[in-house]
């Protein structure tokens, strides 16, 4: 069975820091694989896309591969034949498939009976390209520390879940500020509280959380499949909004993450998004050039 990216955790502590050398060479054109030449990615989207699709396929196409855009509406995995005969068929024509759709089900599935790599797009739990680029952009501003803290405040969210599955292979001090209904996933969250090099926190106190950080994140309230719960999520989290006030909780030359869209001046403000410790379209490019180290590292 061919390697897969479903979740952070499929990845070793060494692969995942081969994966950071990797990106760093392909950002500074050191180097130029192209180990999809002759070959197509199935790039499957059951949910709206700008980053993943566009990222995706311009880095499929620096690669020497082909990007298949291919909708929900033509595949409608799961319902017009089973997700792993869907996984067979696919193998038998591309070499490699992306997938960005709602269930972590799904993507399990098609790496199970896939015989090509598959790579998580994202999905409601969890999106590992997302903080492998986030985590590579830390580095990239910060410099190399031996742990850095990492304070996320709003909805536990898919990025909560990933910041928790990278802690179990990275050492990092984790902080979420989130309300009591709100939490992560409590098996993930339980492993991550497992790993001796890391630390967790869960607080229902923004500021404890924001305090002495070396990296503020945040993302919508309501993500998507929960827009129906706007309103509710609103009304839970506003006090987590990242403002200037909160933002000066942190340590003076702390960076500021959202990995878009952003519903400005709601969980963000114009003013923190836009400042100066903002890095906000840093880490977007990044998805690109972490995306490319994925899918060369996966095609070895």
């Amino acid at each position: 069975m061919a390697r897969s990216l479903c979740q952070i955790t499929d990845f070793s502590t060494d692969e995942i820091r081969e994966l950071f050398d990797l990106c760093a060479q392909m950002k500074s054109k050191q180097i130029a694989p192209r180990p999809l030449e002759g070959k197509s990615v199935a790039c499957i989207f059951t949910k709206a896309s700008l980053r993943t699709r566009v990222s995706f396929e311009v880095g499929i196409n620096e690669l020497g591969g082909h990007a298949m855009y291919i909708t929900d509406n033509e595949i409608k995995l799961g319902q017009r034949e089973t997700v792993a005969d869907a996984a067979r068929v696919l193998s038998r024509y591309v070499g490699m498939i992306m997938i960005r759709t709602f269930k972590q089900s799904d993507v399990d599935e098609l790496a199970k009976y896939a015989s090509v790599p598959v790579i998580n797009g994202l999905t409601d739990l969890v999106h590992p390209c997302q903080i492998l680029g986030d985590y590579f952009t830390i580095m990239e501003h910060l410099g190399k520390k031996d742990r850095y803290k990492i304070a996320y405040v709003g909805d536990g969210n898919n990025i909560v879940n990933s910041w928790l599955n990278l802690a179990c292979r990275i050492p990092i001090e984790l902080r979420v500020g989130t309300a009591d209904d709100c939490h992560p996933d409590s098996e993930i969250l339980k492993k991550a509280r497992q790993a001796e090099d890391s630390k967790i926190l869960i607080t229902a106190d923004p500021k404890e959380a924001v305090s002495d950080a070396d990296v503020v994140y945040t993302d919508v309230w309501a993500s998507m499949g929960e827009k129906h719960r706007a309103e509710e999520k609103e009304d839970k989290l506003r006090k987590y909004q990242l403002n200037g006030s909160l933002l000066a909780a942190a340590d003076p030359g702390a960076i500021v993450l959202h990995c878009l869209p952003a519903e400005r001046n709601k969980e963000i403000t114009d003013e923190v998004m836009d400042g100066p410790q903002s890095v906000v379209f840093d880490q977007a490019e990044n998805r690109l050039h972490i995306q490319k180290a994925i899918m060369a590292f996966l095609l070895k």
